[in-house]
This record gives structure tokens, sequence and C-alpha cells, in this order.
């Protein structure tokens, strides 16, 4: 059975997979989600995504070829993805002004290193499951060029894949914005690159999608029919420890008032 690798010796035939991450700062990490959450637990919200994320990459490595990384930022951060990771799980910097030379980076070296193809992940998706990454590696090692775009409810991407190197991709992006899949679908319709969608899928970035989050770790609600959600282990004993304070109901009443002042 294939195992997931994190070095650059026999990846040919291989597809890396590559986390975008910034280390876990309080104050600087998942300020969105302060309130309800203190800055404290919104960066240890950050550093559960993480550890998830690279779980699935490890899980989805156990079923093809599929090589790990965390395309970091800012350098001098290294060590905290060194003390937080699995070993299996590759490092490469990928720091630029412009997000979209970030995702370039990090697709760029992966192809560098010899993979036959390259993805980029989020970080802020603890429960999307191993399955979509194995469709879109699947998708990706059959001939012929093409993309694989995973759409995020808010507009913009979870996820996409590359066999080769397409800067067009990144360029004129309103990054941050409900425009970003869209646009991205524009950018390959220009360079002729056939896109193979997966199933949608959340980000957690407000209180709104930590409701969601929580309802689908302990209500039982399937984010998407059919779709089996990932274990998400770090981020549900992370929420197990705030949920007293945190219920359901106590998240809805603050997105109903952060709504309101929003309004």
């Amino acid at each position: 059975m294939p195992i997931a690798i994190s070095r650059s010796e026999n990846a040919s035939g291989t597809c890396g997979i590559a986390v975008m991450a910034k280390a876990s700062v309080p104050g600087q990490s998942k300020t969105r989600l302060v309130p309800p959450l203190s800055f404290d637990e919104a960066a240890r919200c950050n550093t559960a995504f993480l550890r998830d994320a690279a779980d699935t990459i490890l899980a989805a490595g156990g079923e093809a070829a599929i090589a790990g990384y965390v395309a970091f930022g800012p350098p001098h951060t290294k060590p905290f993805f060194q003390d937080n990771l699995p070993r299996q799980i590759g490092l490469m910097e990928a720091w630029h002004a412009d997000f979209g030379e970030c995702l370039f980076s990090a697709l760029a070296q992966m192809l560098d290193r010899g993979h036959c193809a390259a993805v980029v992940l989020n970080s802020d998706s603890p429960t999307l499951p191993s399955s979509i990454l194995l469709d879109a590696v699947a998708v990706l090692t059959r001939p012929g060029e093409r993309i694989v775009l995973g759409p995020a409810t808010d507009g913009g991407y979870y996820l996409l894949g590359v066999k080769s190197r397409h800067r067009r991709l990144f360029q004129n992006i309103a990054w941050s914005s409900e425009h970003v899949a869209r646009q991205t679908m524009e950018r390959a319709a220009e360079l002729s690159l056939p896109v193979h969608v997966l199933p949608g899928w959340y980000d957690v970035d407000d209180v709104g999608d930590l409701l969601v989050l929580q309802e689908e770790l302990f209500d039982g609600r399937a984010h998407a029919p059919g779709i089996r959600s990932g274990e998400a282990r770090h981020t549900r004993a992370l929420m197990e420890t705030l949920a007293p304070r945190f219920g359901s109901q106590r998240l809805r009443a603050v997105g109903d008032v952060l709504g309101r002042a929003a309004g």
C-alpha cells in the first residue's frame, strides 16, 4: 500500500499536496473567531485545523501515492511547524506579499521536486474528508492537461490542483472575496484548461462557520449528502473543551448579535 512521503526522492508518479499555513499566534490567527473565542483560543483552533489537515493528507497517502507538505510563512516560523506536525509532512517556504504568488510558489516547488501533479489545500477545513483528496489525485493522474478545483461555500476555493505551471491562474484575482473561484474558472477558460470541480466544502472563518463545524462534529449534521466528513480528531478535542462555554445555542446567539451589529 502506498504511503505519504515528504521528500523529493522517488517523487515521479506521486502527487504533492501542500497545506497553505501560517503559524498560530494569538492576536494574529483566526481573529474573525474573536468573539466569541479569545485570541488564545482562536490560535489554538488554527493549530488544531492544521494538524487535522496534515492527518487528512496522511490518511489519503495510505491509499494513493501522495507526498504531504506544509507551505508556510513567514520564514522565521519554521520551528512552529516542526514542533506541531508529523515528521512525514515536509516543509516548504512560500512567503510573498501577494497570496497568488504564495500559491503559485507552493505548486511550482512541488513540480520542481518531480511530482507529476501538485495540489494546494487550505488549512481552514478540518472536517474535509480524505476521499476528496483521493478524487483530486485520481483526476490529476489521468492523461491530459487539466486543473482540479474544490469550491468553498464562501466563493473561494479550498483546493486547487494542477499538472503544470500556470501563473495566469493566480493573476488579477480578488483574494479574500466571494469572486475567487469564479475568477479562477475564468482564468482556466482563458488558458483552455479543462476544470474538474470537486464537491463544495466550507472554511471555518467566523462564528457562523464555527456553528456549522460544531453541528457537524457533535450533532450529526453532514455537510455534504453522501460524503462522510473527516474525523478531525484535533479539532473535535478542542471543541469539546470549549463546548461548556460555546454550545450551539450560545454560538447562534452570538452570531445573531454580530449579524445585527454588522447590519
